[in-house]
């Protein structure tokens, strides 16, 4: 199972940017399918984005709420992946997670898909 952490979470006023980044572990990086999550206090686990697929063939999906601010990205020499956000509101403040290995034929979309989780970095954007 490969292991995950997130950095780069903090604070930021509204409109700012910030770059979270997860650093997995193991020689397998470049197989996995992965992505992010977010959970408010008292909400649910939502999807943010994924990045899927191998070789040429990359998959980006994204949340409603994320298309156009967020991007999604991996660097697979450095075992890394990466959430570019923009134009950040005060709803996008949460906890962030990064997940990685999906089951075979789970929905990238969906948390119980990923069998691997970090253990998430705070996000907290002010008016």
């Amino acid at each position: 199972q490969v292991q995950l952490a997130e950095s780069g979470g903090g604070l930021v006023q509204a409109g700012g940017s910030l770059r979270l980044s997860c650093a997995a572990s193991g020689r397998t990086f470049s197989s996995y399918d992965m992505g992010w999550f977010r959970q408010a206090p008292g909400k649910e686990r939502d999807f943010v984005a994924s990045i899927t697929g191998r070789g040429n063939v990359i998959d980006y999906n994204y949340a409603t709420s994320a298309k156009g601010r967020f991007t999604i990205s991996r660097d697979n020499a450095k075992n890394t992946m990466y959430l570019q956000m923009t134009r950040l509101k005060p709803e996008d403040t949460a906890v962030y997670y990064c997940a990685a290995d999906v089951r075979s034929g789970g929905p990238y979309y969906a948390p119980l898909s990923y069998n691997s989780w970090g253990q998430g970095t705070q996000v907290t954007v002010s008016s």
